[in-house]
């Protein structure tokens, strides 16, 4: 995992150095429904994830697996990940 690009709107780079290669990246974007599919222009739903931070989008992500409040977890930034309290 890397380390580059935690910050706000940094999407469509971090999930770069994620994978490796930009045009996967925005494949995977178009998929989630993040950037428009004839463009690199972010929707409402690619706007809202560009915002938020590494550390937000983990809590989101397990807030959504789990159905508990964002509030309830803490944020891991070596992982990436973010567990129960």
């Amino acid at each position: 995992m890397t380390q580059k690009h935690m910050g706000r709107n940094d999407l469509i780079d971090r999930l770069t150095a994620q994978v490796g290669n930009r045009d996967m990246a925005i494949g995977l974007l178009r998929q989630r429904g993040q950037l428009k599919a004839d463009s690199e222009e972010l929707t409402p739903a690619g706007a809202a994830r560009n915002k938020m931070t590494a550390e937000e989008r983990a809590k989101d992500r397990a807030s959504k697996s789990s159905g508990k409040a964002t509030s309830k977890y803490t944020y891991n930034p070596k992982t990436n990940r973010a567990t129960l309290k």
